[in-house]
């Protein structure tokens, strides 16, 4: 029997959204292929152009502006969804409609506001602190990306254990773009010939990134070059300025978005990649970057060490001489180390994702 399922993607700004757009783009298409589903995505203005694999509803909204967005998920995506006879709606992105004649199933992937608190600030942040606890208390079923999220929720919020399905995301597949080649991203990038360490995140204060700046200035010189892809926010500019503070400017490139292409030649010649975040929902660049088996370290918190395993050197993201130590180590790790971060990737797979999210969808429904 062939359930009809909406996808709330009204948060889903091109570009701007981190890993979220990253589960969006994986999973729906994967959603629209199955036999048994018939998927409709909601999207906004800015979405409107983007092809999803699937019939897309443009909800009247920019979702830059944060009213627009809750009143775009909360007062018009009921009244489009119904209209269109969906029996369920997915929204992936933390937030989701209250009320409905259907189903609600709900991806919350972190409890960032909470615990982290100045991760999110101003409206967002005032947002986020009514939105996610009302969207948990009316799903029929909420998504987690990892264990950790759901004991976070039942800790927080008091969300009963057995209303929480965990479903592990996945990484980008491997293969499937063809990355710049070193020479070229050298040159565009000024990257010279020096040893790389990578990290890939938003500049936003909870990812940890002015105490990696500190671990750096630690290092002895010369001291290998960190590349810093993400979309720029306002917190960069605290970042670039204490990066001058520390006689970092010839250490560091700050980059801002980056292609597919760039970031699949970044993998490809990094020595190593670094995630010092102080809470994650899951973090996938630490899988991406363990798929291409690129050595990894990474903080202990959140669902850090349970998507790392093994396969990655740990350290505590608050002591800036750790993590200066596990850089060093990085730079020393022996060829065949980065095997056991490709075997732990290979446990995930944006297929096994899709079939236990389409899983969750009968539960619910």
């Amino acid at each position: 029997m062939t359930l009809h399922v909406g996808i709330n993607m009204i948060f889903l700004v091109p570009g701007e959204t981190g890993g979220m757009e990253v589960y969006a783009r994986e999973l729906v298409p994967r959603l629209a292929a199955m036999d048994d589903l018939e998927v409709t995505a909601f999207v906004n203005q800015e979405a409107a152009g983007e092809d999803f694999g699937c019939e897309r509803v443009v909800v009247p909204v920019n979702a830059r502006n944060r009213l627009e967005w809750v009143r775009g998920e909360q007062v018009l995506l009921p009244k489009l969804a119904e209209a269109r006879g969906c029996e369920l709606v997915h929204s992936l992105a933390s937030t989701a409609p209250i009320r409905g004649r259907f189903r609600r199933v709900v991806t919350i992937h972190d409890l960032m506001y909470k615990i982290v608190p100045e991760a999110h600030f101003g409206l967002r942040g005032l947002g986020m602190r009514v939105l996610v606890p009302l969207a948990a208390r009316s799903a029929h079923r909420i998504i987690v990306d990892a264990e950790s999220t759901r004991e976070d929720l039942h800790e927080h919020l008091g969300t009963p254990r057995g209303k929480i399905s965990v479903v592990p995301l996945a990484g980008a597949p491997v293969g499937v773009v063809a990355p710049t080649p070193e020479e070229e991203l050298r040159r565009s990038l000024d990257l010279g010939a020096r040893e790389i360490l990578l990290t890939v995140s938003a500049k936003r204060p909870h990812k940890n990134l002015m105490r990696l700046l500190e671990a750096l200035a630690l290092l002895p010189s010369p001291r290998p070059l960190l590349v810093m892809p993400g979309y720029p926010t306002p917190h960069e500019a605290e970042l670039r300025s204490r990066a001058t503070e520390l006689g970092l400017d010839n250490d560091v490139r700050f980059v801002g978005w980056t292609s597919a292409e760039d970031l699949e030649g970044l993998y490809a010649l990094a020595k190593g990649f670094v995630f010092p975040s102080l809470y994650e929902g899951f973090g996938l660049p630490v899988l991406e970057a363990m798929a291409r088996g690129v050595p990894v370290a990474c903080s202990d918190r959140g669902s850090l060490a349970e998507v790392a395993g093994d396969a990655a050197l740990l350290f505590d993201p608050q002591d800036e001489q750790g993590i200066a130590t596990a850089l060093a180590r990085l730079l020393q790790v022996h060829d065949g180390a980065p095997l056991a971060g490709v075997c732990r990737a290979a446990h995930h797979s944006w297929d096994r994702t899709t079939a236990q999210t389409s899983a969750v969808y009968r539960r619910a429904a």
